[in-house]
């Protein structure tokens, strides 16, 4: 009878109720008591389906998210670098044993202990979905959990199931540093919890017109980052709608298969920064701490954390760890003429403007994205026109742009393409 409770470095799933149940289930036919109403199981599968967006046996399908999903000793240490041996693995080898063997029962013979319900199990067993969505994973990670779900089921030994896990891990990573690309944080009152972003915006780099010299400042400094280089922390500011963000969130799309990742902290949760900074540190991805429209006010202190996180603490930052920082402000905290004047009881008021400026001098790179000119702000019209199938003579276009930017916030890219998304919708 395979036993659950054997298990050693796969244990406290996420699903743990659902997994020894149905192991339960599967037992039965080799004198498993029996289990009280097991169609809560079939629904509960049914659920998961919904959310992860799962087609063909459920069965296996939660299984592969259960190793997929499971941050352990091994499975983290397999994470981009795969299997590295030792003792371990030998460990983990024995788990996947009794895994597989779970694989190799068919969930179809349920069926059989199951009077008057039909034909259930069988259902589940090649289950056909309404949409192929998930709410929970991108399509691409949910497709990749799928797949792994049919090789382990071919898998003709344990060697075999171990190697098709441990080769997924190795691409994707595991729980859910690995299977998302992008997070934000959920306050919490002792500890930073770092939860995912299942829809990240599908933007990159080609999609931006102009600013090539930025773009290649940002992408040089990331892929030093990425392969282990020296790098910095980096400032994008400038004007409004110019392409800061974006270019982030598609350096983000461009680097995310190569193991980067990117955390969104907004400047009232800076005081969760070492806690952030503690959960990622020890995993083999590279964070970027991403902070948009970065700016305080005089009476504001975050930035105070913010320093202290990137130069100046007393424990060092994380290797894995950049800030990438976006504002429309040079100095991103507010000056007064009354800064530069002693017209307070500071007698050192030097030093009140040293400090401000101080932080921005933390970030190594700093990149300006300005407002294009007429001649530049026309060529953005004109390839996101040409790029949504537009056609339009170019006079009458351009002279189109120039009205609509006259009344809509000045020339940007933000603009252009707000330009032409009126016009798709003319």
């Amino acid at each position: 009878m395979i036993g659950t409770k054997q298990l050693i470095i796969y244990r406290n799933f996420k699903y743990q109720s659902l997994f020894d149940g149905m192991a339960k289930l599967l037992n039965l036919d080799e004198g498993e008591q029996a289990v009280s109403n097991p169609c809560s199981f079939a629904n509960q599968l049914i659920e998961l389906a919904a959310d992860y967006g799962f087609e063909g046996n459920l069965w296996h399908c939660f299984l592969a998210l259960c190793l997929a999903n499971h941050e352990n000793a091994y499975s983290t240490s397999c994470e981009i670098r795969g299997d590295q041996g030792g003792t371990l693995s030998n460990l983990a080898r024995q788990d996947l044993a009794v895994i597989q063997q779970l694989y190799k029962k068919d969930i179809r013979i349920l069926d059989n202990y199951m009077e008057g319900s039909g034909k259930v199990w069988a259902e589940l067993a090649n289950y056909q979905p309404v949409e192929l969505n998930s709410r929970i994973f991108n399509l691409r990670i949910r497709d990749r959990i799928i797949e792994l779900s049919i090789v382990l089921e071919q898998a003709e030994d344990v060697i075999s199931f171990q190697h098709a896990v441990t080769e997924f891990y190795r691409e994707f990573g595991v729980g859910k540093f690995g299977l998302n690309k992008a997070f934000r944080i959920e306050d919490d009152r002792h500890i930073a919890v770092i939860e995912p972003v299942v829809n990240v915006e599908h933007v990159y780099l080609d999609d931006i017109v102009g600013y090539e010299l930025q773009k290649k400042k940002l992408i040089d400094n990331t892929e030093s980052f990425i392969q282990g280089k020296a790098a910095n922390n980096v400032l994008l500011f400038g004007d409004a709608g110019t392409g800061k963000s974006s270019s982030i969130k598609a350096i983000l799309n461009e680097y995310y298969d190569q193991g980067l990742r990117i955390i969104e902290v907004y400047k009232h949760q800076f005081h969760a920064l070492y806690s952030i900074l503690e959960q990622v540190q020890n995993r083999n991805y590279k964070f970027i701490i991403y902070m948009d429209d970065l700016s305080f006010e005089e009476s504001e202190l975050e930035y105070k954390y913010l320093k202290a996180i990137i130069e100046g603490g007393l424990g060092r930052k994380p290797r894995n760890v950049l800030i990438y920082a976006t504002s429309n402000r040079r100095h991103l905290i507010r000056e007064k003429f009354s800064d530069k004047r002693e017209l307070d009881d500071e007698l050192h008021m030097n030093d009140t403007v040293q400090e401000k400026l101080s932080l921005v001098a933390r970030f190594g790179v700093t990149i300006y994205f300005g407002s294009p000119d007429k001649k530049e702000f026309q060529n953005i019209v004109h390839v996101l026109a040409e790029r949504n199938g537009i056609a339009m003579p170019e006079e009458e276009l351009y002279q189109e742009a120039n009205k609509w930017e006259l009344y809509h916030g000045g020339s940007s890219g933000r603009t252009a393409a707000q330009f032409i998304t009126y016009l798709l919708g003319k």
